[in-house]
């Protein structure tokens, strides 16, 4: 297999989305797969309690129980939530200044980030005005629908 028709492969499995890809052929087997960070971890931690959850794994379920209720206090401030699935952005271009950054004053309808969903850029607005307190997802990861991107105070 030439490196043109490999390099072809390994940029359709970029920018479909796909994880793993396996060709083959005549003798030649080619399989490129690629791990999306952020989202199998959170997968995996999810399915896992409610598998072990039914018999014997009762006392495990109990520190995860403590260590998800150790979290619950809620910060000081307004969140601001992803609207969408897709990959996080902190500014319009890889050169260009972040939008916002902790310590920023941001307006109500002010652009806060980017969402790359499907190709398409998203502008962020955010919902409250006050000072960005925290940013909780970094550029370039993905984020899922209703994950907090920013606390505001």
């Amino acid at each position: 297999m030439d490196l043109r028709k490999l390099k072809k492969l390994i940029d359709l499995v970029e920018e479909s989305g796909i994880s793993e890809l396996e060709l083959t052929e005549g003798e030649e087997k080619v399989r490129i797969s690629r791990t999306i960070t952020g989202v199998a971890p959170v997968t995996q931690y999810v399915t896992a309690p409610a598998q072990a959850a039914p018999a014997s794994a009762a006392p495990a379920a109990a520190p995860a129980g403590a260590t998800a209720s150790a979290p619950a206090p809620e910060p000081e401030g307004k969140v601001v939530k992803s609207p969408m699935v897709g990959t996080f952005y902190r500014a319009s271009s890889p050169d260009a200044k972040a939008f916002v950054d902790v310590g920023s004053s941001v307006n109500a309808g002010e652009t806060v980030c980017i969402i790359e969903a499907m190709k398409l850029l998203n502008e962020i607005e955010s919902e409250y005005a006050g000072v960005i307190k925290k940013i909780f997802v970094e550029n370039g990861q993905p984020v899922e629908y209703g994950e907090p991107l920013f606390l505001i105070g």
